[in-house]
């Protein structure tokens, strides 16, 4: 247990270092906080009611399908994998690792929106504060998930920006976040229903639990566990 947390210690001070996950953890998403913070309530003055939702949905998307991916890639696609065997450690234990410092990064991020919101942009607390970050826990841990099969599917760096963005952007676009989802063409707003970033959004604005937005993430969730397996033991094999 000892080495598992010194594990999850080390592989925070290695994000915290990185580029990459300093600019989609914390830099991007509490800029766009910061600009569009003030655009968002200015032109429509309601948005204070799902300000921090909205900024917190838009960066855990961001930290998690833009900025997970290329970590766990770097290295269960070159010779950290050799190492990790060399040195007997399983290969779940880099996965493991990474998840919870992307967790811990992300939670961080998303408590400076809850607080920062509500003095510069005068946002509307949630009702219910233990549940909305209930809702967020689960909404990062399945975009982690998610974040997570990509990186270890896709094997090409090119390839993974691609795919990444074609799930971040619909999350963005089609959940709600940035306009009524009653706005869109029914096809794109069935289509929204499938990105976990859509029930993340409603299980933080609501006050009480509601099965209906959980489902979909749970249901999500296994199916990227079961390929995180997968794809694990593949690794193991090759």
């Amino acid at each position: 247990m000892r080495a598992f947390l010194y594990g999850i210690v080390l592989r925070w001070k290695l994000d915290i270092r990185s580029n990459t996950s300093l600019v989609t953890c914390y830099l991007v998403p509490l800029l766009f906080f910061a600009i569009m913070g003030g655009i968002f309530t200015s032109i429509v003055p309601t948005m204070k009611n799902t300000l921090i939702q909205t900024m917190t949905v838009m960066g855990v998307s961001m930290g998690a399908i833009i900025g997970l991916p290329p970590t766990i890639l770097e290295t269960y696609g070159s010779d950290i994998k050799k190492v990790y065997r060399a040195n007997g450690v399983p290969l779940y234990l880099g996965v493991a690792t990474m998840f919870i410092s992307t967790f811990i990064n992300l939670m961080i991020m998303s408590i400076l929106i809850f607080l920062i919101a509500p003095i510069v942009f005068d946002a509307i607390l949630p009702t219910n504060i233990p549940f909305y970050f209930l809702g967020l826990a689960i909404l990062i841990i399945v975009s982690l998930s998610i974040a997570i099969v990509l990186g270890l599917l896709v094997k090409k760096q090119a390839k993974l920006t691609m795919f990444s963005q074609i799930i971040f952007l619909p999350s963005i676009m089609l959940s709600g976040i940035m306009f009524p989802v009653n706005l869109l063409p029914k096809p794109l707003e069935i289509i929204g229903k499938v990105f976990p970033a859509t029930w993340g959004y409603r299980l933080m604005l609501n006050s009480e639990f509601q099965i209906e937005n959980l489902l979909v993430l749970i249901i999500v969730f296994i199916i990227a566990i079961l390929s995180i397996i997968f794809l694990l033991k593949k690794q193991v094999q090759e």
